[in-house]
């Protein structure tokens, strides 16, 4: 392995011809539309960037002083052209309105609930107030809140007996069922739960979970459902749904 990685590294070329050809394939991934490939994709050309800065600092152990300024000079040029259009990609995003929810309508011929404003101090204090959450429940039932931003939301979910497992959220926007924040929302609204009593439980998650479709000030109604996965292996199954009219979390 050892004479493998000299040998590369020996030979000033073979690392800016991996930076080379993973450029290539980083620019051309911007046209394959996925998400997977491009990630594995930026992952070699970080390592290739890598690989320069070895090169540099190897050839300079050589005192192969124009070598070492080559490889030097093509690592810092990329660094600072990934800096750049981070920067300017960061502020286009930032100024740039989401319109994604202006033209949703909010249905007028279902139920659509409002979620429940947890008071601010309790928050910050890691509490929530008593009055809003350790209400009595009789039947299965899910309540959203409003944590400190838009966008940001919490729940808690009351069931009888169940088996062991957890509990995770899928959500839709109502008029065309689309499906919102998939990538992040199985993870970050998952709960584990266990009931082995006929007796009404409630369940928390211990942190707040963000839906990122839209933008403050822009309400639409969405669909909230509770999902189960049972840790014996069984199939997944829908527990409840409940639509609330929520707001998206600002970019």
């Amino acid at each position: 392995m050892k004479k493998h990685l000299l040998s590369f590294f020996d030979d000033w070329k073979k690392p800016i011809l991996f930076w080379f050809i993973s450029l290539l394939l980083l620019l051309f991934s911007s046209s394959l539309n996925n998400p997977l490939i491009e990630n594995i994709i930026f992952g070699l050309f970080c390592l290739a960037i890598f690989c320069l800065l070895v090169s540099a600092v190897y050839q300079l152990s050589k005192k192969r002083w124009l070598k070492s300024l080559v490889s030097l000079f093509l690592f810092g040029v990329t660094v600072l052209i990934l800096i750049l259009v981070s920067l300017a990609s960061f502020f286009i995003t930032d100024e740039t309105p989401d319109t994604w929810a202006k033209n949703l309508t909010i249905p007028k011929n279902i139920q659509i609930d409002n979620p429940v404003d947890l008071d601010n101090y309790a928050k910050f204090e890691g509490q929530r107030p008593d009055s809003i959450t350790n209400r009595v429940v009789e039947k299965i039932d899910f309540q959203l809140y409003n944590s400190f931003q838009p966008g940001l939301y919490e729940y808690d979910f009351w069931i009888g007996k169940i088996e062991s497992g957890s509990i995770y959220l899928k959500v839709f926007e109502i008029t065309h069922n689309e499906a919102l924040s998939t990538d992040d929302l199985p993870r970050t609204s998952s709960i584990q739960i266990y009931n082995p009593t006929d007796s009404i439980k409630k369940f928390s998650p211990s942190d707040d979970f963000t839906i990122y479709e839209g933008d403050w000030g822009q309400p639409y109604a969405a669909r909230f459902e509770v999902w189960f996965k049972p840790d014996n292996g069984k199939q997944e199954r829908k527990l409840f749904s409940k639509n609330y009219k929520i707001e998206g979390w600002m970019r």
